[in-house]
């Protein structure tokens, strides 16, 4: 089974998200709690753990994958920013919003659009997310948890735990999560365009 790590939502407790980042930073699975729904996340540069992340979630070889950040500090090395497009997402973040922007020569090919060469960017706005994020130093690889075949996504971490068994290393139980996913926005034309209208409006 998956170690289950009851963690609180608002104050989240160092000594467990260590545990946690320790599973991330050995090529493991983790399900966390976003400001949207329950997400799964990997690190970033490991080829095992995102085939392992494919095969759980079925992924086909098309999908959109988006890398969790802390903050905006750590855009500029996955993604071509300019100016306007920055004050929008300053004004965003953190916040239920997955933005799809050029990637750079940083983000591991695997990882980039096939055929655009975009890279999707999420600065959650969650104290177990932004806890994760900061012990883990750099992004992580993160998608929404669902399980092939499930209608809903699950809202708290029990749940969670009885339907993956060993097939995550951790299930962090933040609390109740919604099942409504970000609002996506492709800021890598001219003019920005909301490509799933989800929990966030932008501003």
């Amino acid at each position: 089974m998956a170690q289950y790590l009851k963690i609180h939502p608002e104050n989240p407790q160092q000594r467990l998200i260590d545990i946690a980042v320790t599973a991330l930073q050995r090529g493991e699975l983790v399900i966390y709690p976003t400001d949207t729904t329950y997400a799964i996340a990997c690190q970033l540069g490991d080829k095992g753990v995102l085939q392992r992340l494919i095969s759980l979630r079925r992924l086909d070889s098309g999908h959109q994958f988006t890398l969790a950040c802390k903050d905006l500090s750590e855009l500029g090395s996955y993604a071509r920013v300019e100016n306007s497009v920055y004050r929008l997402l300053k004004r965003n973040t953190p916040g239920p919003f997955t933005f799809l922007l050029p990637a750079t020569k940083e983000v591991p090919k695997r990882l980039v659009h096939p055929k655009k060469k975009i890279i999707g960017l999420r600065v959650p706005d969650h104290p177990v997310a932004q806890a994760l994020l900061s012990t883990m130093g750099e992004p992580l690889l993160t998608t929404t948890f669902r399980l092939p075949g499930e209608a809903e996504m699950p809202q708290d971490g029990d749940q969670i735990r009885e339907q993956i068994g060993s097939q995550v290393a951790v299930v962090i139980d933040g609390g109740h999560c919604g099942t409504e996913s970000s609002t996506v926005v492709d800021l890598t034309g001219p003019e920005q365009v909301i490509i799933r209208q989800g929990v966030g409006e932008l501003h």
